[in-house]
């Protein structure tokens, strides 16, 4: 077992976060006595931490009630974002233990908490990975489900130029991830370099980008960020045009298509979409990709947030996999990318 358990966002206002994804994104707020977590649940004499869950994703979002807090001290660094990546194994003594004969900084060793045993590796920059193993799952928490989400589909790390391999190397040598696809991306403006790392049994997709212009949304993100850190994540969800339909409904903001996106996509005929479908999709303002070589049926269909926080930093990636469909929306790059940039010259960042 290795899979992604739950993500943990340092935020200035955990409450005011939790209401947000209840609101947003139709998450449900987990009451914090019966999550099974290695952290303090509630408000501790320095942190507020509190839960939300929506079908098999879970996020941790705390905040800072006092100056020791290790939230405060993220936040002088860096604005609100991921802090923490938890990573569910089969056996956490093993696998802590492998990763420090590879090399990994512990900063939390193996130790017992509710319902689990944990401990907590540096990773890049200031992420970190909970490495969490469970011994049970309480029955209050499954009851409390949602179906906008099935999963987690992937996380997407920046780091700096000229890091990219050398954090390549230390997710395939500290958590055998091994690399999948990669990518060079260039627009007439800007650019990036992506590799895709891959869990060992292909259940964690962890893409790890580094700038390849100054002006490129990936150095943006690491200015701003003041280092390297998780940009965004994708949420997986089973209907992406009725969640998208209900999430602007109530309210949440995204990034802008060009009509022209539809007007071409109407024109590749094999797609198996019906005109109403893809009017619903115009509509909604989602892209879609096919890989060459996939069956017709094997369609992505995804959707980006502007950023969440005050700065341009975090965003959520919303994805639908049609029979099982692979890839990352390659076919989708070109028109991510020109209406990221549109939006970061909106902002003034312009070189």
């Amino acid at each position: 077992m290795f899979q992604i358990d739950h993500v943990h966002f340092y935020v200035e206002d955990a409450q005011a976060w939790r209401n947000w994804f209840v609101k947003y994104l139709g998450f449900q707020a987990v009451v914090n006595q019966i999550f099974p977590t290695p952290l303090h649940q509630g408000k501790s004499f320095h942190t507020d931490t509190e839960v939300v869950k929506s079908g098999n994703v879970i996020f941790l979002l705390s905040s800072p009630l006092s100056p020791i807090s290790p939230v405060a001290e993220f936040l002088r660094h860096h604005p609100p974002g991921v802090a923490d990546v938890a990573f569910a194994v089969a056996d956490v003594e093993a696998v802590t233990a492998q990763t420090v004969a590879n090399g990994a900084k512990i900063l939390q060793p193996v130790q017992d908490g509710i319902a689990c045993k944990y401990s907590k590796i540096a990773a890049w920059g200031r992420l970190s990975h909970t490495l969490i193993e469970r011994n049970i799952i309480s029955s209050q928490l499954e009851s409390v489900i949602d179906d906008s989400f099935t999963a987690i589909d992937h996380v997407v790390l920046n780091v700096a130029v000229g890091d990219l391999k050398t954090a390549v190397s230390w997710y395939q040598r500290i958590l055998d991830f091994q690399p999948q696809q990669s990518f060079k991306i260039q627009t007439d403006r800007s650019g990036l370099h992506s590799q895709v790392m891959i869990s060992s049994n292909g259940r964690v997709q962890l893409p790890i980008n580094e700038p390849a212009s100054p002006n490129s949304q990936i150095q943006e993100f690491l200015e701003v960020n003041r280092g390297p850190g998780v940009q965004h994540i994708a949420l997986r969800t089973a209907n992406l045009i009725s969640a998208i339909a209900r999430f602007r409904a109530a309210g949440l903001s995204f990034l802008s298509v060009p009509n022209s996106y539809y007007t071409q996509l109407e024109q590749r005929l094999e797609l198996p979409l019906s005109p109403l479908e893809l009017q619903a999709i115009a509509q909604q303002e989602i892209l879609v990709d096919c890989q060459k070589d996939a069956p017709l049926e094997a369609l992505l269909l995804q959707i980006f947030t502007q950023p969440i926080f005050n700065e341009p930093t975090f965003f959520f990636e919303f994805i639908e996999r049609r029979s099982q469909a692979a890839g990352f929306g390659e076919g989708n790059f070109r028109a991510l990318f020109a209406a990221i940039e549109s939006e970061q010259i909106k902002r003034g960042f312009v070189r």
